[in-house]
Formats: structure tokens, C-alpha cells, sequence
């Protein structure tokens, strides 16, 4: 009997110290969760990294748009255009994968708060910036693909969009360039407002 009493509480401590161990192990794994998306009180790094990558790129793509007009044909500048083109493909890969995590979890909350017509400005600049990222990206994949040139991706190729078509092509650029120059006054309101240091 009494084996079998001690047996009896040596299973229970057992059954104790695994249970411990389990929630344990689900507190780290919560806590990691915390720190990689969103929570109540700050962005997580998942949200951040995406933010700054984001920007790093768009300003490579505008860079290298700018920078090749300083060049003679050919070369250096055909070789920007090159990069400029996998750049913003690129963005319009990643702007998916951004609005995802921003899904995953809430945006925290702004301190202190704002006003109701900056809350309302920050959110329209924010779908601005987002529709930004996706138009002018694939407006520029239809150009390539109108002028019956390769649309290149580091290596590989995308397919085209649509056959040949001057006049899908002029309208593409017309509209490409114009959300270009927009992209300007769109990121520079969202830093000087303080929207676009919101992932």
C-alpha cells in the first residue's frame, strides 16, 4: 500500500512538472508572437521591418528613375531602367504581403490621440500610399508588356499582361508617370504629417 501511495504521488508530481513545463513553453511562444506582430500597445517587428523596407525600396525606385536621366543612353542608364522596373515590381509583390501583416494583428493606438480630421487624413493618406504601391506597379508592368518589351525580375521574367498596343502603352505611361510625380507630395505629406511613420 504504501508503494503504491508513493507511486501515486510521484505521477501526480510528474503530471504537475509537465503542465508547468507546457504552459511555460506556450508563455514563450505567446510572448514571441507579441514581439513579432502587432499588439494593443506597439507595433511588432514583423510590421516595422515591412515599413522600413517598404521606403528603402520606393526610394530606390525613385532613385534609380531620376538618376538614369543624368546618364547617356545606353549602359548605365538602360541598366537603371533595368533596376527600376524589378524595383517596382518588387514593391508591388511586397505591398501584399505588408497589407497582410497589417491585418494580422490591430494598429496600435495613437499617443496622444488625434484629432478627428488628422485621424481621417492619416487613414485616406495611408490608402493613397497603398494604392501608390500597387497602380503604379502594375501600370508599369502593362506599359512593358504594351510595348512588347521583357518585363525583368532579377533573372527571371514576368509574363506580359496583354499583347502589343500603342495605344495602351501611351495611356499606361501617361498615368504611370503621372502617380510618379503624385508619389512625391503623397510620401512627403505622410512624413510631414507624421502618417508615414506608421507601418
Amino acid at each position: 500500500g504504501a508503494d503504491r501511495a508513493a507511486l501515486a504521488v510521484r505521477k501526480r508530481a510528474a503530471h504537475r512538472h509537465h503542465a508547468t513545463m507546457r504552459r511555460s513553453r506556450w508563455n514563450r511562444h505567446r510572448a514571441t508572437k507579441m514581439k513579432l506582430f502587432n499588439s494593443a500597445e506597439r507595433y511588432g517587428a514583423l510590421s516595422i521591418t515591412m515599413h522600413w523596407l517598404m521606403l528603402l525600396l520606393m526610394i530606390a525606385v525613385y532613385a534609380s528613375a531620376e538618376l538614369r536621366e543624368l546618364f547617356p543612353k545606353g549602359g548605365l542608364r538602360d541598366n537603371m531602367k533595368i533596376w527600376h522596373n524589378m524595383l517596382g515590381m518588387l514593391v508591388f509583390m511586397l505591398v501584399w504581403l505588408r497589407l497582410a501583416v497589417n491585418l494580422i494583428g490591430p494598429a496600435p493606438a495613437v499617443r496622444p490621440p488625434m484629432a478627428r480630421w488628422q485621424a481621417r487624413a492619416a487613414h485616406w493618406m495611408h490608402i493613397a500610399l497603398y494604392a501608390l504601391m500597387i497602380l503604379a506597379p502594375l501600370l508599369g508592368w502593362v506599359l512593358l508588356s504594351a510595348e512588347g518589351k521583357p518585363v525583368p525580375f532579377f533573372g527571371y521574367e514576368l509574363p506580359a499582361l496583354m499583347g502589343p498596343s500603342d495605344t495602351v502603352a501611351d495611356f499606361a505611361e501617361e498615368i504611370h508617370e503621372f502617380l510618379g510625380s503624385a508619389g512625391y507630395l503623397l510620401i512627403g505629406q505622410a512624413e510631414h504629417s507624421g502618417s508615414g511613420g506608421a507601418p
